[in-house]
């Protein structure tokens, strides 16, 4: 049977040279960083190398880099660390209601330890407004953390004018980019970002290896104690493998970063449209412009997007609903539920992520094979036929953040 993998935002393959390097610093140079002999050295100079290679990548410098197990990891250090080390400054947190799980848990972590958080609500395309951000702020601000890019519905935020505001403020601006490195181009400067998280299993490096950038002067207080590892912002022997592959992996992103994008793109608009003809009662979700190349969410009426998976996985075709990290739970996305979808609709939602290895024979394949499933599974929906339309709900009522 054919396998075609449409779920790149969850993880990504790793490249084969990525990992041929990370196999000979594993078995011949395994050496620990810390030590002073030859072997020792030799983990050193690559740590080293690896990370000028991630700080090229969106124009930081390699001191401004802190190696991590990866994107939780790194929001987590971001969020907890700035709070900590600013807390006389001030208790003030501003957010957005569709954040990944790893930025949502930990400011409600923070604020049960007495910071106060404000969640941006986001308008039909999951897109924030400046007003609001603006509105926001107080004397109290401390920080500001926007993703990037959506991981569900592969919306991106207006990120420069954030940043502009953030630094005009004088308060900090974190971004988990996970889903965009690697996918968009970042430019830490011109964008004004402070604080940047990302993982390598985004971007055909290995899972369990990610990155925070934190800008010069920025004050950061550390979560794991130990060793003076990481500039003492991050104890623990350097995982080598992970750390040079992460390294090979965003050279050969930098290298083809255009090409790769109007490749991805030109896919997802073929499967976008292909979709929206041949399958009746079905809205894109996210912003249609600002998105990511690879992303496409879609809600399907009167049907359950989980039942959809599974038949989708029956042909071979691998797609997710939602992010991979909650696929385990039953409740609707959070994301599509903050964007005014109701619960119905946001349960037959279906998110196909696509990447560089991806061809248009596999996109040919998916949309002979999606109207089939989905005329199916209708038919046998006690809903379908009936008049039930896209009426977005309260989105506040369907929220369960009432900040």
């Amino acid at each position: 049977m054919k396998r075609v993998y449409f779920d790149h935002s969850a993880t990504t393959q790793v490249n084969r040279e990525v990992a041929e390097l990370m196999l000979e610093y594993m078995t011949e140079k395994y050496g620990n960083p810390s030590s002073v002999h030859s072997f020792g050295r030799e983990a050193r100079k690559a740590v080293e190398e690896a990370r000028e290679r991630i700080a090229a990548l969106f124009n930081a410098k390699p001191n401004e880099i802190i190696f991590t197990s990866g994107g939780t990891e790194a929001d987590n250090l971001a969020l907890k660390g700035v709070a900590l080390a600013n807390r006389k400054k001030g208790n003030h947190i501003i957010t957005t209601g569709i954040e990944h799980h790893a930025i949502m848990h930990t400011c409600e972590y923070l604020e049960k330890q007495g910071f106060t958080v404000t969640y941006l609500p986001v308008d039909e395309n999951a897109m924030i407004r400046m007003e609001d951000l603006k509105n926001a702020i107080t004397d109290k601000t401390i920080l500001i953390s926007i993703m990037f890019a959506n991981n569900e519905v592969g919306t991106i935020q207006p990120i420069k004018e954030i940043g502009q505001l953030a630094r005009e403020k004088g308060i900090y601006f974190h971004t988990d980019a996970v889903q965009a490195v690697g996918s968009h181009p970042i430019d830490v400067e011109e964008l004004n970002i402070d604080l940047l998280s990302l993982a390598g299993h985004k971007f055909h490096a290995s899972k369990g290896i990610g990155a925070l950038y934190v800008r010069r002067g920025v004050k950061l207080e550390e979560i794991q104690h130990g060793g003076a590892h990481e500039r003492n912002m991050r104890a623990g022997t350097e995982n080598v493998p992970g750390i040079v592959g992460l390294g090979k992996a965003a050279e050969l992103a930098k290298r083809d970063l255009d090409k790769k994008i109007a490749y991805i793109k030109g896919l997802r608009d073929k499967l976008i449209a292909g979709v929206m003809e041949k399958i009746p009662h079905v809205k894109l979700n996210g912003h249609p412009e600002s998105r990511l190349p690879g992303n496409a969410n879609f809600s399907f009426l009167y049907i359950e997007g989980e039942s959809l998976l599974l038949n989708l996985d029956m042909k071979g075709i691998a797609a997710s609903s939602g992010s991979a990290c909650t696929s385990g739970s039953l409740d609707p996305s959070h994301v599509l539920l903050a964007m005014g979808l109701t619960h119905e609709v946001a349960h037959g939602s279906l998110r196909v992520t696509l990447g560089q290895d991806n061809t248009e024979e596999e996109v040919d394949y998916f949309l002979e094979v999606i109207p089939e499933i989905v005329e199916r599974l209708r038919s046998m929906s006690p809903l379908y036929g009936s008049a039930a339309e896209f009426k977005p709900s309260n989105p506040c009522s369907a929220c369960h953040h009432h900040h």
